[in-house]
């Protein structure tokens, strides 16, 4: 009868944990999409040009590439709930002082404080979940966090923006700093202080650089290939002649995928394995990019094209992420920040690459280069799974509860 009583408990426990995890997703990814569309209303605030303004953008994810392994690291030797308080406060604090800022230097500073501290909450937040979670479920709650941040995209974003309309954009940053210090509350309470920051093993499982290269080197790629292409969707489908209303009726169907694959990436990865639902993903990305393409010239389910391709990218950070933190269990919150990391690097390479694309050969030109590079991380996977002693490092063997990841 006790043990009746106690699983209900546990379960509770659990859902409330992970309700915490996605809503702290959730808030730190509406802190970084929700700038863009403020851009305008903060330039004619200070009456500087809108590029100016969109410096807030660079140096927040800049700030966060660059702090992300530091606080990783930091997090696996203190404790991940510990670091995961510290930098919801400063997060808070970060966002307050954005509200309150008198020019753009200290905008500028603020979103770089902003972005070190969300860089120290993502991965916290996800290695705490990879430990609560039972083994077989672990993918599936990492998928559920995720969707806290793809959610903020299509959901949080225009939320902040029609506060910003009725409020002004200060008001915006000052509800994400209050959200930010309440959340440090909640997971305080959610985690208990035990997390295993300090442990022995944990200062003994040196990451090395090559192995951590070699595994990191597909999330680069993918996120390349996905922003390529995403990054100028506005811009691509008004060369196509579509309407503002039609350009964000594609950029909702597109959200929709996103949440969706992320969610079933999880429960893939927990079933068949993440190595098999990564390779899966990354194939159907470049598969489905090309399809888009032929839908876009022949005006043919554009809609679901760009759902679908949106889904099947989707479906690969859950995995890529279970099988890191399968992989490195005492140095879950470093090999996840530098995961991080190098999502942001692939976004700005995108940037990059998209743009030149765009130049030169159009949208088309975009999505055949988009679709090669996600052939090529494709194959940066393939390899990884085939040469396992690119994953070599001095770690004590994995127990069998850990075979999710094979």
């Amino acid at each position: 009868m006790e043990t009746a009583d106690l699983n209900p408990k546990i379960a509770t426990s659990s859902c409330h944990k992970l309700a915490i995890s996605w809503l702290t997703m959730f808030v730190v990814g509406s802190d970084l999409f929700v700038v863009s569309p403020l851009l305008p209303l903060i330039a004619a605030d200070y009456a500087i040009p809108l590029a100016s303004a969109g410096l807030s953008m660079t140096i927040f994810s800049v700030s966060y590439m660059l702090s992300a392994p530091l606080l990783g690291r930091l997090a696996d030797r203190i404790g991940r709930g510990r670091m995961l308080r510290y930098c919801l406060c400063a997060f808070g604090a970060a966002n307050l002082l954005t509200a309150i800022a008198g020019n753009l230097v200290w905008l500028l500073a603020a979103r770089c404080f902003a972005g070190a501290a969300a860089a120290g909450v993502s991965p916290s937040v996800y290695a705490l979940i990879g430990t609560a979670a039972r083994p077989d479920r672990r993918a599936t709650w990492l998928a559920v966090a995720v969707s806290g941040l793809l959610m903020s995209l299509s959901l949080g974003a225009p939320i902040g923006l029609l506060a910003a309309a009725s409020l002004g954009w200060p008001a915006v940053f000052a509800g994400l700093g209050i959200f930010g210090l309440v959340l440090a509350w909640a997971n305080n309470r959610a985690w208990d202080h035990s997390d295993g920051g300090g442990s022995p093993v944990a200062s003994a499982n040196r990451l090395a650089a090559a192995a951590v290269c070699a595994r990191l080197a597909p999330t680069v790629a993918w996120s390349t290939a996905v922003y390529t292409m995403y990054i100028y969707l506005g811009d691509g489908l008004a060369s196509f002649g579509y309407s503002t209303e039609e350009i964000a009726e594609v950029i909702l169907f597109y959200g929709c995928g996103a949440i969706s694959g992320a969610l079933i990436g999880g429960r893939l990865a927990d079933r068949f394995g993440a190595r098999l639902t990564g390779a899966f993903a990354l194939g159907g990305l470049g598969l489905c990019v090309l399809l888009l393409r032929l839908a876009l010239d022949s005006a043919v389910l554009v809609d679901f094209a760009f759902a679908v391709s949106s889904f099947a990218a989707q479906l690969f950070f859950p995995a890529q992420q279970i099988k890191l933190a399968n992989d490195f269990p005492a140095s879950r919150a470093t090999i996840l920040a530098w995961n991080n990391s190098a999502l942001f690097l692939g976004i700005s390479l995108g940037s990059l690459i998209g743009a030149q694309a765009l130049w030169l050969g159009g949208f088309d030109a975009n999505l055949m280069v988009s679709a090669t590079i996600a052939s090529v991380s494709w194959i940066m996977h393939q390899r990884d799974r085939w040469d396992q002693a690119a994953a070599v490092f001095t770690q004590p063997p994995r127990s069998s509860g850990m075979q999710g990841a094979r």
